[in-house]
């Protein structure tokens, strides 16, 4: 991250009670503000329904920092909690708008911020839009720099998007809107670019003729547990495809940019999902698969959980194909698998190389593999010879992160909320981005809502790698999940 230094600001945090803050966006700040990118002139406003008081909230914030650093400095902490304030807060009453505007500009004052203003949506997307209008209707908007962070999930369909972002755009310009996925501040996910292009014996074969198939796989070993209201309207597809699979096939499949900017990064994305392949109704049967997970002794089915229906035709697993028609790697096909219930939390890439014509007969493909959770590591799968016996073995050339190396890694919250402070877009979605890999889900759900009837839900055993039929929608019926 660029070092940075006392940026002046007024932060208002809309869902300062929830369990988001908590976890992520508290010890993100206090991250930032040991490293200085903010430190005496800013202040952070906590919003919710809650009749909490300031001392309440700092309080809350304290727990948070003790939960998740081992060591603490008191006076720093002190110190840090003192530019906490809370504001209960309805996000449906205009009063509440211009209380919220009083104490924002009596805290600018008090701390110098120069009429610099983020606004943090960490709250149910169905009040985005509301908020957004207030903000501008009620004159929020700061004199100085004025930022929009929004949450996934950003709408549940191209329609709803639509909506949410006119609303948006009528109160902040596209370039101050940034629509956060967190899996774009992960390590590995940042690592993707610097591994294609920067290691020649990787970069010479980032082409169709050497690449067979892309691989993703984000696994989650843990049900929907308490989200099972949220889940019911979401599903797999749009909880993980929509954004993380697409953010994190962009940066694998995307032409090399022209700079390393955000305009040329932005630029190179579009550009790839302009010429995005829509899947047709012949290419779902053949290329995708969802299901639901089951239960056993120790877990509840999906159908048996919490404010989940009975009949519920949501699916916790999704599996599918993504293909661009544009690119280093036009044509080659992006596979994707991503559910709940699965053999264990992992989060990883497999690139799969072609086969080389070879005089040795029966040999593994080589795959460069990068592993973004739950470890930090990438390996490049290559044959060797057998040590006692004639053929071909599979050796693996693997670089892990080390514990010290580990320690030193950023939260995913704190490299993006560093990015906002900074205006740094790069790892933020644009909104044309983002219409395009909604016309993709789209697609997907449409044939799936008029499959229902004929084609049951497949159901999966709990703590596996998804139902069977996922293994089966490759293109070349000789391929296989590199993950097993």
């Amino acid at each position: 991250m660029t070092p940075t230094e006392n940026i002046p600001v007024i932060i208002i945090l809309f869902g300062g009670s929830g369990d988001l803050a908590h976890r992520k966006l508290y010890p993100a700040l206090f991250n930032l503000y040991q490293q200085n990118v903010i430190h005496d002139r800013f202040a952070v406003i906590g919003t919710a329904r809650r009749p909490w008081s300031h001392d309440y909230l700092r309080e809350q914030i304290k727990e948070s920092i003790e939960e998740t650093h081992d060591q603490v400095n008191e006076d720093d902490l002190k110190h840090f909690l003192s530019h906490f304030y809370y504001q209960s807060h309805d996000v449906t009453h205009v009063s509440h708008y211009m209380a919220l505007k009083k104490m924002a500009a009596h805290l600018d004052e008090t701390y110098h911020a120069d009429g610099n203003r983020i606004f943090y949506m960490a709250m149910a997307p169905r009040f985005f839009g509301t908020i957004a209008t207030h903000i501008n209707d009620q004159h929020l908007i700061g004199s100085g720099f004025n930022r929009l962070v929004v949450e996934k999930p950003f709408g549940r369909s191209l329609a709803s998007a639509q909506k949410l972002n006119d609303e948006i755009r009528r109160s902040f310009s596209e370039d101050q809107v940034y629509r956060i996925d967190h899996y774009l501040g992960k390590e590995m996910v940042q690592n993707i670019l610097p591994l294609r292009l920067t290691n020649p014996l990787i970069k010479n074969v980032w082409n169709h003729d050497f690449v067979k198939n892309i691989q993703i796989t984000l696994g989650e070993q843990l049900g929907v547990e308490a989200r099972g209201g949220y889940y019911e309207t979401s599903g797999a597809l749009r909880d993980m495809v929509q954004n993380h699979v697409f953010q994190i096939a962009t940066l694998l499949m995307m032409p090399e940019p022209e700079a390393l900017s955000a305009t040329a990064i932005h630029a190179a994305k579009q550009m790839l999902l302009d010429h995005i392949v829509l899947p047709d109704p012949d290419q779902m049967r053949k290329h995708f698969v969802r299901g639901q997970y089951l239960g056993n002794d120790d877990t509840f089915a999906y159908r048996k959980e919490k404010n989940v229906a009975p009949d519920s035709t949501t699916e916790t697993f999704a599996a599918g194909e993504i293909k661009f028609n544009a690119g280093p790697l036009a044509g080659v096909p992006v596979y994707f698998r991503t559910g709940k219930r699965m053999k264990e939390k992992c989060s990883r890439v497999d690139i799969v190389l072609k086969h080389m014509t070879n005089l040795y007969g029966r040999a593994h493909s080589n795959n460069i593999s990068i592993i973004i959770d739950p470890v930090s590591e990438f390996y490049l799968t290559i044959n060797g010879k057998k040590i006692q016996e004639s053929g071909i073995r599979r050796e693996d050339l693997k670089y892990r992160f080390t514990t010290a190396e580990m320690a030193q890694v950023p939260d995913g919250y704190e490299r993006l909320l560093h990015d906002v402070f900074v205006a740094d877009t790069t790892n933020f979605t644009h909104w044309s981005e983002l219409k395009r890999s909604w016309q993709f889900i789209d697609a997907a759900e449409a044939f799936w809502q008029s499959d229902e009837k004929t084609v049951p839900m497949p159901q999966y055993a709990p703590f596996k790698m998804g139902p069977k039929e996922a293994d089966h929608i490759f293109e070349n019926p000789h391929d296989h999940w590199i993950y097993r």
